[in-house]
């Protein structure tokens, strides 16, 4: 399960500064729930290769009387959400009563925690960092949020229980060495088809999510699937508390049900037990292969939905859209659901949408067909001759533009992933394209290849030119034709 980091501490330390920091490899923020927890913020995060969950809490101030309230109004829900917890301080403002408030609650609640000291920029770190030994929590981590300094060290220091022992560099024979690197040439997708491993994705149950706010039919959704009650329904937001994995089987395939507590809509959050569901959300969406996204026609697209797909799309996860509560709606009232998924739907144009009623099973079973569609265009192996093909197609088709006067130049092209699939294509200047290039170029790509229900990635990568630093040396015979021609030239 990808871990979860939060991170707590006083207003202005920089929390808000090292989660921009971070979750700017992902672009950013991908979900903001005011309603959870007053200016909590989900985002999701990569650091030298490691994924992980991090939340935003908003500060903690006033007396140390005062720490207890806010903490169960924000924070301490982030801090039992988390498996990693990074207590910020700030080292040019030094220690302060609410520091000590916030490392006895911490102490309290024996959570994995790093005392973090930020904006030991151009100061004497020592010096500065010497008093937050007093709270008691161990080792301090200094670091420069604003410039990056100490970020990448924390983050790995801080994941070793979750990255595992196995990758601690060790002394490799010669053949192991070249295992290795055929393992690394294989998972980058260079090899052909015919030099593949014997992986075969249809031998594996599909992990399919059933995400969506609270209400829209979820639970109704997963017993009708199933034929019985194995989650308790009521007419009431927040009755699966927890996400719920179960194991069926459809037309002789596999499946892994993900029945998740649903987002919440803002002001609905009452109980301590119920702030959990985003969390639980996005783990399950990072955990499945296919996130079935349930929308309540009566109430439309919200804000939390168009969220939810902002993180769907970021884990690169296949996507299927259910309508549901579809039934006994006006053919006007449909017309314009229809036109509305139309207009805010666009970006997610590659997902099938189904209209149904969980309540009644109208338009259930259709689900099924996309779905498994979704999943076998998420792991389909393509070989470089193909995309290559493709890419030179599309190229015929509409050249590159000219980037500072020069054409830019796509030699070939290769998968570099699956699930979501990546195509990686070299050249030079390849990485100057504009947006717009890079978009028709995804979208050759995808109707080529016939991919639907995922999404599907292009990486650029330039070529490199050995010769681009070295100067050629002239012969004898090559100078004095180099010299007669610059005397010819000076006549002219």
């Amino acid at each position: 399960m990808i871990p979860v980091v939060a991170l707590v501490g006083r207003p202005n330390v920089g929390k808000s500064t090292l989660f921009n920091r971070l979750t700017r490899t992902r672009d950013a923020l991908v979900a903001d729930f005011p309603g959870l927890t007053r200016d909590r913020k989900y985002g999701r995060a990569e650091v030298e290769g490691h994924e992980f969950i991090i939340i935003d809490t908003g500060g903690i101030d006033g007396t140390e009387e005062g720490v207890e309230t806010h903490m169960a109004a924000q924070s301490l829900q982030a801090i039992e959400e988390a498996d990693i917890v990074l207590f910020m301080v700030d080292a040019r403002s030094g220690l302060m009563p609410a520091d000590e408030g916030i490392a006895k609650h911490l102490r309290s609640r024996k959570k994995k925690t790093y005392l973090v000291a930020n904006k030991t920029d151009g100061i004497d770190v020592t010096t500065a960092i010497g008093d937050f030994y007093s709270l008691g929590l161990g080792e301090i981590h200094p670091i420069a949020a604003s410039h990056g300094r100490g970020v990448t060290q924390l983050i790995e220091q801080s994941l070793k229980p979750f990255i595992g022992e196995d990758e601690e560099e060790v002394e490799l024979t010669e053949e192991e060495e070249n295992a290795a690197y055929w393992a690394e040439l294989e998972a980058q997708g260079e090899l052909d088809e015919d030099e593949e491993d014997d992986f075969d994705p249809t031998t594996l149950p599909i992990k399919l999510a059933i995400v969506g706010r609270p209400n829209v039919g979820k639970s109704t959704l997963t017993n009708r699937i199933l034929g019985e009650d194995r989650v308790i329904v009521f007419d009431m937001p927040g009755t699966t508390r927890d996400s719920i994995y179960i194991p069926m089987e459809r037309d002789e395939r596999e499946y892994i049900l993900i029945d998740t507590a649903g987002v919440r809509k803002r002001g609905k959050v009452t109980e301590t037990v119920e702030k959990f569901s985003v969390i639980k959300t996005l783990q399950a969406i990072e955990d499945a292969n296919v996130v079935l996204l349930v929308i309540d026609a009566r109430e439309g697209i919200s804000d939390q939905d168009l969220s939810l797909l902002g993180f769907i799309l970021n884990a690169g996860r296949s996507l299927v859209i259910a309508v549901n509560k579809w039934d006994g709606m006006k053919p006007e009232d449909r017309e314009h659901v229809k036109d509305m998924l139309e207009l805010r739907l666009g970006f997610v144009d590659f997902a099938r949408i189904h209209f149904i009623s969980a309540l009644h099973g109208s338009g259930v079973g259709n689900l099924f067909e996309s779905v498994q569609e979704a999943y076998e265009s998420a792991t389909r192996r393509v070989g470089t001759a193909l995309l290559t093909r493709i890419m030179k197609m599309a190229e015929d088709e509409h050249q590159p533009p000219l980037i500072r006067g020069r054409r830019v130049k796509m030699k070939y092209a290769h998968a570099g992933g699956h699930n979501p699939p990546i195509v990686v294509i070299h050249g030079n200047q390849v990485s100057d394209l504009p947006d717009s290039y890079k978009r028709y170029l995804m979208n050759y790509f995808r109707r080529s290849l016939q991919v639907m229900g995922t999404p599907i990635r292009i990486l650029f990568k330039e070529g490199e030119n050995p010769y681009a630093d070295k100067k050629n040396k002239l012969t004898a015979t090559q100078l004095r034709k180099r010299k007669r021609l610059m005397q010819h030239l000076k006549k002219r």
